[in-house]
């Protein structure tokens, strides 16, 4: 083997594709002569400038929101349809796969994109089927290798649906009339997988398969692009047909699957677009879909969303947005408000919940709904996440040390980005060191989504904070896949029972039965309920009743600032 480093220089420099790496901010370090080649830029230009401003708005909002998310996840996006802005300032079509190469000793992380022309990658696939096709005049015996080297080229091995690149080749010939295209993609496929295994994961996925084929008419085209995204392509002779048949498709997924012996209740993200007959918008609309999908996301999942041509999609104002908050974190633009939390058996304050909220310049006191899902999707959570923690803890060690002041709890809210962060240990300790606060009387909320992205490295994290003394929090609870066997893994001292089954107490027997169980569980594992968002009286006797030990909510007070805080308090 050839271990000289011009030998490698000279092959990454005359690549057959574009090459590029980052810096983990997303900043070009290198780049090869054969993307230069292709889009026109110098290689001065683009060097310590963000990979992302490369793309047009649109796509630069789904790179944002969709793939740097996956990437920081899983290590590594495939073949994501955008257009690349050349130097010339004309956008052309391309293909973009990347790798988080894995941190070693003494050497940076770093991100290695690959990009691919689109033209020429059709026109390769093109030549790779025509290759098949003569492949099949041959002898037997060489036509069936190579119809079998097809099948697995263009299908996906699980459920026998045309993959990504099979799918390609249909939307070349999805020409002659409109089609809809629509992108399915399963919310929070990876709890299954990770509460109740792989093989319960590719029932699913079999089960989505098959119930897409039945909802779709004769000559339809459904694939799976990716791991738990699913495409459809079906004639459509408008957006309110397609919008149609994605709540069709929507009602379908929604109906309950049996994996590994439990009922499953599963649900979906649909985004649809219209394709006209000319050749070439096929591969748009899948684009726009996706775009749309991402929207579904945003908006609370479980929705159907349509992009419409004529309608601005709010990407530029989402990308404004973003830029916005990004720089109102270090402008003191953010707002701390508390919830209290009150013990049912006495009525006294046991701790209080810590919310932001965003003083926009221009639109006003702006609640969580407005950014806290753009701030995730964008990686912005991390600094958003570090400045609440900073500041609730302040807080909490002001009222600790007044004796004027009720001395409670504090309760902060951590995303899957912060759970995942190698540094959240150290951060929580600094900040617990820096304003001299108890650690007892910190209290950290997750997510039951968050525990299953990686259940082990969670588990490792918890164990280390409650080493610290302070104290875990299952937020949500009753909304995900938990049980008492996968709870137990983790180091809880609490279950937050989720705001939707409370509203339904003494009057949806579901939602009643449901938090019942919910504080039956919380009593098996040892640890205490609290019960978010009693409104009325009523809910609070029955949580009484049921044995729930902590309840927040309207009934008591909506989220105030400290100092008004402390007033309820008093007046208590």
């Amino acid at each position: 083997m050839n271990d000289d480093p011009s030998a490698f220089e000279a092959l990454f420099q005359q690549a057959p594709c574009g090459y590029l790496t980052t810096d983990a901010d997303g900043r070009v370090t290198r780049v090869n002569d054969t993307f230069l080649h292709w889009s026109g830029h110098r290689r001065e230009d683009l060097l310590g400038s963000a990979f992302n401003r490369l793309l047009p708005v649109g796509d630069r909002i789904l790179w944002s929101t969709h793939s740097a998310p996956q990437l920081s996840t899983t290590g590594t996006v495939s073949e994501v349809v955008v257009e690349i802005v050349g130097g010339d300032r004309v956008r052309r079509p391309a293909l973009v796969t990347a790798t988080r190469a894995p941190v070693t000793d003494g050497v940076p992380d770093e991100v290695r994109v690959v990009v691919f022309s689109a033209p020429e990658r059709r026109a390769h696939e093109r030549e790779l089927v025509a290759a098949l096709h003569r492949a099949e005049e041959s002898d037997d015996r060489r036509a069936a290798a190579e119809t079998e080297s097809r099948r697995r080229a263009l299908q996906d091995p699980l459920t026998g649906l045309p993959n990504r690149a099979g799918l390609s080749v249909h939307l070349e010939s999805a020409t002659g009339t409109a089609v809809g295209v629509l992108v399915v993609d399963l919310d929070h496929f990876a709890v299954v997988n990770e509460s109740l295994g792989v093989a319960a994961g590719d029932e699913l996925l079999l089960t989505v398969a098959e119930r897409l084929r039945a909802v779709v008419r004769e000559g339809a085209v459904v694939a799976r692009s990716s791991a738990d995204e699913f495409v459809v392509v079906d004639r459509c002779e408008d957006l309110e047909a397609a919008r149609a048949l994605a709540e069709r498709l929507l009602e379908e997924l929604t109906a309950p699957v049996v994996l590994a012996g439990l009922e499953v209740v599963t649900s979906a993200s649909i985004g649809a677009a219209l394709a006209a007959p000319e050749p070439g918008h096929a591969e748009r609309a899948l684009h726009d879909a996706g775009v749309a999908m991402q929207r579904a996301k945003a908006r609370g999942r479980q929705r159907v969303e349509v992009h419409d041509p004529r309608a601005d999609d709010g990407a530029a104002d989402r990308l404004r947005l973003l830029g916005e908050l990004r720089r109102g974190i270090p402008d003191g633009q953010l707002r701390l408000h508390h919830q209290p939390q009150v013990r049912v058996h006495d009525g006294r304050i046991s701790g209080v919940e810590a919310l932001v909220r965003w003083q926009h310049p221009v639109r006003g006191l702006l609640p969580p709904s407005e950014f806290i899902d753009l701030a995730e999707q964008s990686g912005l959570v991390r600094e958003l996440g570090a400045w609440v923690l900073d500041a609730a803890v302040e807080q909490a060690a002001r009222w600790a040390r007044d004796p004027e002041c009720a001395t409670v709890e504090v309760a902060v809210n951590l995303s899957t980005r912060q759970l995942t962060d190698p540094s959240l240990v150290d951060a929580v300790a600094g900040a617990l060191a820096r304003h001299r606060l108890a650690a007892h009387l910190l209290v950290l909320e997750v997510t039951e989504t968050a525990l299953a992205v990686d259940p082990d490295a969670a588990a490792a994290t918890l164990a280390t904070l409650k080493d610290l003394g302070v104290g875990v929090s299952v937020d949500d609870f009753g909304t995900g896949y938990a049980s008492l066997t996968y709870l137990q893994r983790f180091p809880v001292d609490e279950l937050k029972i989720d705001r939707s089954f409370v509203t339904g107490l003494g009057v949806n027997a579901n939602d009643t039965a449901i938090v019942q169980a919910c504080v039956q569980l919380a009593r098996a594992v040892g640890v205490r309920t609290v019960a978010e968002g009693v409104e009325t009286e009523e809910q609070r006797r029955l949580l009484a009743e049921m044995g729930c030990d902590v309840v927040q909510g309207y009934l008591f007070s909506r989220p105030v600032e400290a100092a008004a805080f402390q007033e309820w308090a008093r007046a208590r």
